[in-house]
């Protein structure tokens, strides 16, 4: 047991959500974690947690560090918030059905099986995208890959499709404070949200894809009608996001670095490496809160019942005293393994074997085909409550003398 035991945190009069904040999450990291394991975030009267081994504590513990709370900074308990809650903001034994039906859907030979479908699409893409010499790797990439093989995986009617990127704003948006960027993601919020509830409709999915699977566990009695719309709810929301930053932020990991990239030309089977130090070290998710259940200690700090606390993954993933102090550099060589880019324990993301899979689809056609991979210029933050991704990475390539020669 610790010897620092109740402790009152550090008091920090910082804003994380603030633009220079966000554009230099990094910095606000450092100071954070050389504070302390626990700070205590007096704008937003929460405990801030950023040290690697007291987040994976927080994200093990769904019983001291609810979900049911609420992701965001309300406590849904107590105050409705935009959305039904679903199962990321659910615990057993609510979370406990709703996890087994989707698992009985979306699971290692499930997602195998997505591969024949979705290489091609990747490849048609690299293809062209190289052939032009230069390209942004957000918005001919990163927003086209995912949206093109995603959707039909699921199931979702072609109808309407250009609003999943709006509703992936409102959704992790909604994690955050009630500021410019969530009003900014909550324009024209009513007709996206009529459209996601008629998409997740049993009558409105495609056959054969993932929600319509979904709805079949209904069906079975595994999972209420209602529970079967929020999950293919839940599938929309954490299956483009994130995915959209984790292909743009693994590319700008390596077009920093050009020499990783004829590494990887060499020695392509390191390619899963290479995404899962690229989610380590720029994390699609940043951030979300846990809510406490009972008066608790971590890290030596006292934190009261009914308290939210602010977890920072992309600082817990940068955290020397878990990655050493190279923390902030790429390295193929790191074993990522344990990361909490996902989350780690009953909230794992279940969907993130396909987000693995898209994003190594998405690096392996262009190793194929690229010889080199460079900046062509300043990458573009976006600013977002949550999520750590670009509004523009441009990119300059050369072709590849031979396209098959780094085919494993």
């Amino acid at each position: 047991m610790s010897l620092l035991t109740h402790r009152e945190a550090p008091v920090l009069d910082v804003d994380p959500f603030a633009p220079e904040n966000l554009v230099g999450r990094y910095a606000l990291h450092e100071a954070l974690r050389e504070a302390g394991p626990v700070v205590y975030l007096e704008k937003y009267g929460v405990y801030a947690v950023s040290h690697f081994e007291p987040v994976r504590e927080v994200l093990m513990d769904f019983e001291t560090y609810c979900s049911s709370g609420g992701v965001g900074p309300t406590d849904i308990r107590k105050e409705a918030e935009w959305r039904p809650a679903g199962i990321l903001e659910s615990d057993p034994p609510t979370h406990t059905a709703m996890r087994r039906g989707l698992s009985k859907v979306i699971h290692p030979g499930s997602v195998r099986e997505l591969t024949a479908g979705f290489t091609p699409p990747a490849e048609r893409l690299a293809a062209q995208l190289v052939d032009k010499g230069a390209f942004d790797a957000v918005t001919d990439l990163a927003q086209v890959y995912p949206l093109r093989v995603f959707p039909d995986a699921v199931g979702i009617p072609d109808q309407g499709r250009e609003n999943l990127l709006p509703y992936g704003a409102m959704a992790f948006n909604a994690f955050g404070p009630r500021n410019e960027i969530w009003a900014r993601a909550f324009q024209g919020a009513e007709a996206v949200a009529e459209w996601v509830e008629w998409a997740c409709a049993r009558g409105s999915l495609m056959p054969g894809g993932f929600g319509e699977k979904i709805w079949e566990q209904a069906d079975l009695g595994n999972i209420t009608d209602q529970e079967a719309s929020l999950l293919v709810r839940a599938l929309l929301s954490a299956g483009v996001d994130t995915t959209v930053a984790g292909i743009g932020n693994t590319i700008l990991c390596l077009a920093r670095e050009p020499r990783r990239w004829e590494r990887l030309r060499r020695e392509p089977h390191l390619a899963k490496f290479a995404v899962d130090e690229a989610l380590r070290l720029e994390s699609p998710f940043q951030m979300f809160h846990r809510t406490t259940t009972v008066d608790t200690e971590l890290a030596g700090i006292a934190i009261p019942a009914d308290t939210k606390l602010l977890l920072f993954l992309g600082a817990a993933n940068r955290d020397p005293r878990r990655w050493g102090e190279d923390a902030s550099s790429f390295d193929l060589d790191r074993n990522a393994t344990g990361h909490v880019a996902f989350g780690m324990g009953l909230h794992q993301c279940i969907g993130q074997p396909i987000a693995r899979l898209e994003i190594e689809l998405a690096l392996k056609a262009l190793l194929a085909r690229a010889e080199t991979l460079e900046l062509d210029g300043d990458p573009v933050p976006e600013l977002h409550n949550t999520l750590h991704f670009f509004a523009s990475i441009p990119i300059r390539v050369s072709a590849a003398r031979q396209t098959g020669a780094t085919k494993e």
